[in-house]
C-alpha cells in the first residue's frame, strides 16, 4: 500500500517524454530544482510531494520520477505548514517496558502497524505506561499538536486515555474491544479485535471432546475485555455445570503468572486432567509447572494457550488458538489512516468506516 501523502521513489517517466536535465548545486535539491527538472511549475511539484489533488496521472509520475532522480526529501517543518500534519502517530501501549519487551503479541502487533505506517511515510512513536502518574505526561503529549491520530491497546477498564484522546478531538482507533463507561454509546469508535469469547469456546471444546472433565483456566486480568471474554468462551463450553471456582486462577498474562497459577490450580485440585491458558506466555508457565510436579501433557494433563504466536517451538508444541495478531496491527493502523483522510495509491477506500472483528482458530498440536 502506498499513500499519496509521500513521494514514491523510483523512476517512471510517461510513454514518448523525457525529463530534463537539469543540474543541481548544493547538498540539498530545492521545490524549484524538481519542478526544472520536470519540466513543470513549483506549485504542481509541491503539489505532488504534499499529497495533493488535481494534477494529472502523467505529471505526477514526472515529478515523482525528478523527486527520485535529484533526492529530493520535503522538508518536514515547511510542509506540515502546508498540510497542517505532523507526519507522525502515536502508539499507546497501556504496560510498562518490561512486559511489552517480554511478550511476543505486542511485537507481532507493532511490526504490523509499523509497515502500514511505514507505506505512508508516517513516523511511529512508541508511548508506554510505566505507572498510573504516566497517564497525564501521555495526555498532555497527544493534545499538544506532535502526532496526526493514535492507537491505542492493552488497555484496561479505567484508564483515562481513551478520554484525553477523545477531548483533545485526536483521530484514535484502539485495540481490543472497548470496556470502559460509555464505550458502546460512542458510534464513532473504531477498534479492531479477535473473536475472543468464540476462541476461547473452540478451545474448551476441543477439550470436553477429548474426554477431558475436570479443566481448569488460568485468566489474565479481567479488568481487560480479552482476559473477560475468554474467560467467558471458556464459561460457555462448559455450558450448565459451570466451572468448579477452584479450578480458576490468574496468570496476568505473564509466563511467570502462568507457572505461579498452573502451581496453585495442582495443589487445589489435583485431579483436573486440562487447563486452558489464555494466551501462550501463561500456557509456557504452565507447562514448566506441569513438568517440574511429574505431570505428563497430554497424558495426564492436556494444555491449551491462545495467540499462536510461539506455541510450535513448545515442548510438547502447543494446541492453541490462533488470532493474526501482526493482521490486527495492520488493520488497526489502516482503520487511522482512512479516518485521516489518507488515500491508498491516490483512490479513497470504498465502504464506511466500521469495528473490525477477526476470526479465531483452533490450531491442534501435541499438548492435547
Amino acid at each position: 500500500m502506498s499513500c499519496t501523502l509521500s513521494a514514491v521513489g523510483g523512476s517512471v517517466v510517461a510513454p514518448g517524454e523525457e525529463l530534463r536535465s537539469v543540474p543541481v548545486h548544493g547538498s540539498r535539491p530545492t521545490l524549484e530544482a524538481v519542478a526544472a527538472h520536470a519540466g513543470v511549475s513549483r506549485a504542481t511539484v509541491s503539489r505532488v510531494v504534499n499529497g495533493g489533488e488535481g494534477v494529472r496521472k502523467a505529471l505526477r509520475d514526472r515529478v515523482q520520477a525528478s523527486v527520485a532522480a535529484l533526492g529530493y526529501v520535503p522538508n518536514r517543518a515547511a510542509r506540515s505548514l502546508v498540510t497542517r500534519r505532523t507526519g507522525a502517530v502515536a502508539v499507546v501501549i497501556a504496560e510498562p517496558e518490561t512486559r511489552v519487551f517480554s511478550d511476543p503479541f505486542f511485537a507481532q502487533q507493532l511490526r504490523g502497524i509499523s509497515r502500514e505506517l511505514s507505506a505512508c511515510d508516517l513516523q511511529l512513536v512508541l508511548l508506554l505506561l510505566e505507572g498510573r502518574t504516566n497517564h497525564d505526561r501521555i495526555g498532555r503529549y497527544l493534545a499538544g499538536g506532535h502526532v496526526d491520530g493514535a492507537l491505542m491497546f492493552s488497555l484496561h477498564r479505567d484508564d483515562p486515555l481513551p478520554s484525553m484522546a477523545g477531548a483533545t478531538g485526536l483521530p484514535t482507533v484502539f485495540g481490543g474491544r472497548p470496556g470502559w463507561p460509555g464505550a458502546e454509546d460512542d458510534p464513532d469508535l473504531l477498534y479492531v479485535d479477535t473473536d475472543n469469547r468464540g476462541g476461547a469456546r473452540q478451545a474448551v471444546t476441543h477439550l470436553l471432546e477429548r474426554g477431558r472433565r475436570r479443566i481448569a483456566v488460568i485468566t489474565g486480568p479481567l479488568d481487560q475485555t480479552s482476559a473477560q471474554d475468554r474467560l467467558d468462551g471458556y464459561h460457555d463450553a462448559l455450558g450448565a455445570a459451570g466451572a468448579d471456582p477452584a479450578l480458576v486462577a490468574h496468570g496476568h498474562f505473564t509466563a511467570e503468572g502462568g507457572e505461579r497459577a498452573m502451581a496453585e490450580l495442582l495443589d487445589r485440585r489435583p485431579d483436573l486432567d486440562a487447563v486452558f491458558a489464555c494466551n501462550d506466555l501463561m500456557a509456557s508457565g504452565a507447562l514448566r509447572t506441569l513438568r517440574a510436579r511429574g505431570r505428563r501433557v497430554p497424558e495426564d494433563v492436556a494444555v491449551v494457550g491462545y495467540d499462536d504466536l510461539e506455541a510450535a517451538w513448545a515442548d510438547p508444541a502447543l494446541t492453541t488458538v490462533r488470532q493474526d495478531v501482526q493482521g490486527m496491527g495492520r488493520m488497526m493502523a489502516g482503520l487511522l489512516l482512512r479516518r485521516l483522510g489518507l488515500a491508498a495509491d491516490g483512490v479513497p477506500p470504498a465502504g464506511p468506516l466500521a469495528p473490525v472483528v477477526t476470526p479465531a482458530k483452533l490450531v491442534v498440536r501435541d499438548s492435547s
